[in-house]
């Protein structure tokens, strides 16, 4: 993926983050690194968070389905 791409997808999620509740947000931020971090492991995440890898897995499927859902919703409703 070019530079150009990922602007625009960083840019798709920001429009859509409000939706997640905050621990989705932190989660998110830190794995794909949004908030101008380095990208973080799930276990990394999960030692930050005092939670469990795969607590920090499930946070994170829940939050990109979430975040696909607004995204398909948001586009149905500009057509």
């Amino acid at each position: 993926m070019d530079a150009v791409e990922l602007k625009i997808e960083r840019d798709n999620i920001y429009d859509h983050i409000h939706i997640l509740d905050e621990r989705e947000k932190e989660v998110i931020c830190c794995r794909f690194g949004l908030k101008g971090e380095e990208e973080k492991t799930q276990r990394e995440i999960a030692k930050e968070l005092g939670i469990s890898r795969s607590y920090v897995s499930r946070i994170e499927k829940r939050a990109l389905i979430k975040l696909l859902h607004e995204y398909y919703r948001a586009g149905k409703r500009r057509e």
